[in-house]
């Protein structure tokens, strides 16, 4: 079937056990891989949604989704790692849906940017202000900054997850990071 690649142990159960308990649907394997993972994956959550409400949405959404394909993990890299691509990509089809609902996109097509970021500003602020002044952002500002510098994608496969066009990715991540910018300097 497939080999555990770390030594994960949830409250006694190895990885393998874990995942075996959850594809056979077995409650007291799920609980524990809920109860250990759900902070971890509620932090990606809360980067990209508007709210605290929403972040419990796509929580909630995307456990669904990995008790749903647990079978699927192959044991090819961590679990920890497939399960976070799960939980981006269920925060980005929640962006696309909320887009879809307001009848509006915000994401821009041109903006010019100049990069000049004041390093020291941002070495002082605390992860949690940093991570605040980041959930201020629009909903598409704050989805392209999180993929781009949090989650190390490419403009080119934020651009096809998004269905925009990879100058808009730019021009987003550009927005973003002008704003955030201006944020920080407030603060000081």
């Amino acid at each position: 079937m497939y080999k555990a690649t770390t030594s994960l142990q949830v409250k006694g159960l190895s990885q393998q056990e874990l995942i075996d308990g959850c594809i056979r649907g077995k409650r007291n394997c799920t609980n524990a891989l809920y109860s250990y993972f759900s902070p971890k994956m509620f932090g990606i959550c809360l980067r990209y949604a508007n709210d605290y409400h929403s972040a419990e949405d796509i929580l909630q959404e995307g456990f669904i989704r990995v008790f749903n394909h647990i079978d699927r993990f192959r044991g090819e890299g961590s679990f920890e790692g497939w399960m976070k691509r799960i939980f981006i990509n269920t925060a980005i089809e929640y962006y696309r849906k909320s887009i879809n609902h307001s009848g509006h996109a915000e994401l821009e097509t041109t903006v010019s940017f100049q990069s000049s970021t004041n390093e020291l500003a941002l070495e002082n602020l605390a992860t949690q202000d940093l991570l605040k002044l980041i959930q201020k952002l629009s909903p598409g500002y704050r989805t392209v900054f999180n993929l781009y510098v949090i989650e190390g994608y490419a403009h080119k496969e934020i651009a096809a997850a998004l269905k925009i066009s990879e100058g808009t990715s730019k021009s987003q991540l550009a927005r973003a990071r002008g704003i955030l910018q201006k944020m920080i300097k407030n603060l000081n």
